[in-house]
């Protein structure tokens, strides 16, 4: 163990960090040459960088810091569990944590969404949800209804079925996915639709686009249309009213299995512990979540199964076994920390306090409109996104990156980090930010756009 006498020096770990760790989404023409942030410390709502400049943490970690950092009520409830019992396998033993986690998910979870597979984040929850979608159709003895339809912009992680199935499109890479098993529908952002069409009109467009893929690959070959509520990592994309139900409506006349991904939108982002039901008015298949079940204190995730397509998947096959795990599935210490985190949410009423700061959060997001560099603004609870200005023919890739990298550098030397997505600014702070803090955040914004806005005319 390296003592404090001894500790390598920032350059010397800088030097480490570019030699042997492959972060995610590297540029690979220079993955070595890339010098990441490093983060010291954090409290609340705020970090520390290694020399001592404190930032507000605008994207809430990786949109799932829930509670906020430094809780030592949480680190006390993993360091007991750690004690206890850190591990045992879930193959052949189960444990206090995660039976009483399942059961108090069932609990927050809509309607007869009562069954939960644990996993070891998001990305393996939608995988383990289409693998359910692929056993139940072959147990039906339906082989061919595997198709999953998806979204234009959904993002639902990096394994094998969790990346075929989402759809950032401009994202260059070299990976293989499952190209036989996805259709994926058009962009459903509201900002995009043509003059002169509605709200409502826009809706009946995309729920036709739904209906159209279908007819196109016939219901008999698709099980399953997994959608986020909305769409966060494809730029905070509030669908137009109506559009889940619809949808969802859609789904079960023709016996499709309709996968919620709420491993943003749960545990409390948008006021609610699901947004399913209580946000969006439906009642899906299968709920899959992850980053705020933690607040990203340790890696857990789930998939929340209903008990119609269990029904559908027990049979008098006693041989056959549900053989989807993972060595961590239900880890005791992560269950142990999810447990906590639920308990905090309840004890401090954070979900109340989220319903009760967001109409101010939204109003200074809806005032940034005024900038002419910006194109849209969007959000709902605490996510919100900035997308710059509209595309027009001759717009680079290139320019609308120069964008987000310029707003990013401005915040960031203001003492605010978001998370740049190409021409866009995305933010979804800790559930436990202030109004004060809030004003603070957007103070920064409003600062940083200025500076952006008076860049760009000069150029």
């Amino acid at each position: 163990m390296t003592s404090p006498t001894n500790a390598p020096s920032p350059d010397l770990l800088n030097e480490w960090d570019r030699s042997h760790q492959l972060h995610p989404w590297a540029a690979m023409d220079a993955w070595q040459e890339s010098d990441y942030h490093p983060i010291d410390s954090a409290d609340g709502i705020y970090l520390w960088d290694a020399s001592g400049k404190r930032y507000i943490d605008g994207p809430g970690g990786m949109w799932c810091v829930q509670i906020g950092y430094g809780r030592r009520d949480m680190a006390t409830a993993i360091a007991d569990q750690v004690m206890k019992l850190p591990y045992t396998s879930p193959w052949t033993t189960t444990t206090d944590p995660s039976t009483l986690l399942a059961k108090k998910i069932a609990d927050l979870a809509p309607g007869d969404l009562n069954n939960v597979f644990f996993t070891t984040g998001g990305s393996t929850a939608v995988d383990t949800a289409l693998r359910t979608m692929h056993f139940m159709n072959n147990g039906l003895g339906r082989p061919d209804k595997k198709i999953v339809i998806a979204r234009e912009k959904g993002y639902h992680g990096s394994t094998y079925l969790a990346s075929t199935v989402t759809g950032k499109e401009r994202d260059k890479s070299r990976f293989d996915i499952e190209q036989r098993l996805v259709r994926f529908l058009p962009d459903i952002n509201p900002y995009l639709r043509p003059d002169g069409v509605s709200l409502a009109e826009w809706c009946d467009a995309k729920v036709a686009d739904l209906e159209n893929m279908i007819e196109e690959v016939g219901a008999e070959n698709v099980g399953a249309f997994i959608a986020e509520p909305i769409l966060c990592s494809g730029g905070v994309i509030v669908p137009p009213d109506g559009y889940h139900r619809r949808t969802l409506e859609v789904c079960r006349r023709h016996d499709i299995l309709y996968i919620s991904d709420e491993v943003v939108t749960a545990f409390g982002r948008l006021g609610h512990w699901f947004a399913s039901e209580d946000v969006f008015g439906i009642v899906p298949d299968i709920i899959t979540c992850a980053k705020g079940l933690t607040s990203g204190y340790l890696p857990l995730g789930a998939c929340i199964i209903s008990d119609s397509v269990m029904e559908r998947m027990t049979g008098p096959d006693e041989n056959v076994l549900f053989s989807n795990g993972y060595t961590y599935s239900g880890h005791p210490v992560c269950c142990a920390a999810a447990l906590r985190n639920i308990e905090i949410i309840e004890e401090e009423r954070i979900l109340e306090h989220v319903r009760e700061i967001t109409p101010h959060f939204q109003k200074r997001l809806r005032a940034l409109e005024r900038f002419g560099i910006v194109g849209d603004v969007r959000g709902m609870g605490l996510l919100a996104c900035i997308q710059g200005r509209p595309d027009t023919p001759g717009t680079s890739l290139a320019a609308e990156r120069k964008l987000g990298e310029l707003l990013d550098a401005a915040c960031e030397k203001r003492g605010l980090l978001v998370r740049p997505l190409i021409n866009m600014a995305v933010f979804s702070p800790p559930l436990i930010i202030t109004a004060a803090q809030v004003d603070e955040m957007f103070d920064i914004l409003e600062d940083a756009l200025a500076e952006v806005q008076g860049q760009m005319a000069a150029e």
